[in-house]
C-alpha cells in the first residue's frame, strides 16, 4: 500500500521528529510512504480567523498535492478536521457566490481520503499492536478536534494499551480542553494559560512521566507551560511512542533534523 504523508505546518516547522516517526511506523507495517513536496498549510489559521476566501487557494493546492493517493495520512487531528469538516463548506460557499463548482469538486475528491494516523492504523490497516515498545508511564490527552470533530474515541488508547512495557494511567478530566484552541490562545492568553494549568494539574496527579497526545498543537501549548516551570513531565506525540521498539527505543530528536529529510515526490507531484 502506498500513501501520502501530510506532515502539517506545525510538525514540519517545529516537530519534525513526529513526521519522521510516522514514516518509520508506517514503513515498519509495510506501508510505502511518499511526501509530496507540493503540500503546504491546509488553511486552518486563516479559516479560524475569518479569512475564508484566503483558504480557497490552499484548498486547491492541497488537493493537487495529494491527487492520486488512496489515503493521505497525517498525525494531526486538527488538520484532518479542517480538511474533512471545512473544505466542503469552503467549496459550497464558493459555488454559492458564483465562482463555480470547481472548488467543491476538489474538496469532494480529497476529503474522503484524508485520515488521522490512529484512524489509518485501526480502520484501514486493522492493527492495534504495531510492535512498539515504550517502557514508561504515560497518560493521554485527547485533543478537542480528535475527540469532538473526528470522533476518534478510544482508538489512541487501544494503540497505547498494546505497546510493550507501557503503563497507561487514566487522565482525570481528559475531555476538558487544554486551552490552546489555535488563535484562542493568542486572543485570550490568560484564560488559555489557566486552562492549560488545569490540564497539567490533572496530568501530574497521575504520576506519569509522559503526557501523550495526538496533536502537537496541544502539546506545544502544554509543553510551553511545562518548560517555564521546569517540570519533568514530558509532552510527546503518540506517533513517537508507536514508532519506538526494543531495537530502536525512543530518544529525543536531534537538533537540526527536518521533516523533509525523507522527502519523496509521488503522484501528486511538486509545484
Amino acid at each position: 500500500m502506498r500513501v501520502a504523508l501530510f506532515a502539517t505546518c506545525v510538525n514540519d516547522a517545529l516537530y519534525p521528529s513526529t513526521a519522521i516517526a510516522t514514516v518509520r511506523l508506517l514503513e515498519r507495517l509495510g506501508v510505502e510512504v511518499d511526501f509530496p513536496a507540493g503540500q503546504s498549510c491546509c488553511g486552518q489559521p486563516q479559516f479560524n480567523t475569518g479569512y475564508r476566501r484566503a483558504c480557497e487557494p490552499l484548498v486547491r493546492r492541497t488537493a493537487r498535492a495529494f491527487a492520486g493517493y488512496d489515503h493521505v495520512v497525517t498525525p494531526s487531528g486538527s488538520c484532518v478536521a479542517m480538511v474533512r469538516d471545512n473544505y466542503p463548506r469552503i467549496g459550497a460557499r464558493a459555488a454559492a457566490e458564483g465562482r463555480g463548482t470547481g472548488l467543491a469538486d476538489l474538496a469532494a475528491q480529497l476529503t474522503p481520503r484524508v485520515v488521522e494516523l490512529t484512524e489509518f492504523l485501526i480502520d484501514v490497516l486493522g492493527v492495534e499492536d504495531v510492535g512498539a515498545s515504550f517502557p514508561h508511564t504515560v497518560t493521554y490527552h485527547p485533543s478537542c478536534h480528535g475527540l469532538r470533530v473526528l470522533g476518534l474515541g478510544d482508538r489512541p488508547l487501544r494503540l497505547l494499551r498494546a505497546v510493550r512495557g507501557l503503563e497507561l494511567l487514566e487522565l482525570p478530566g481528559a475531555e476538558e480542553c487544554c486551552g490552546f484552541g489555535g488563535t484562542f490562545a493568542v486572543k485570550n492568553p490568560a484564560v488559555s494559560a489557566a486552562m492549560g494549568e488545569d490540564k497539567l494539574h490533572h496530568a501530574r496527579s497521575t504520576g506519569a512521566r509522559v503526557l501523550c497526545g495526538a496533536d502537537n498543537s496541544c502539546l506545544l501549548h502544554l509543553g510551553g507551560l511545562l518548560h517555564r516551570r521546569g517540570d519533568a513531565l514530558r509532552p510527546l506525540h503518540l506517533a513517537e511512542i508507536l514508532a519506538a521498539t526494543e531495537a530502536h527505543p525512543w530518544q529525543p530528536a536531534g537538533a537540526g533534523t527536518t521533516a523533509r529529510t525523507r522527502t519523496t515526490t509521488g503522484p501528486g507531484g511538486a509545484d
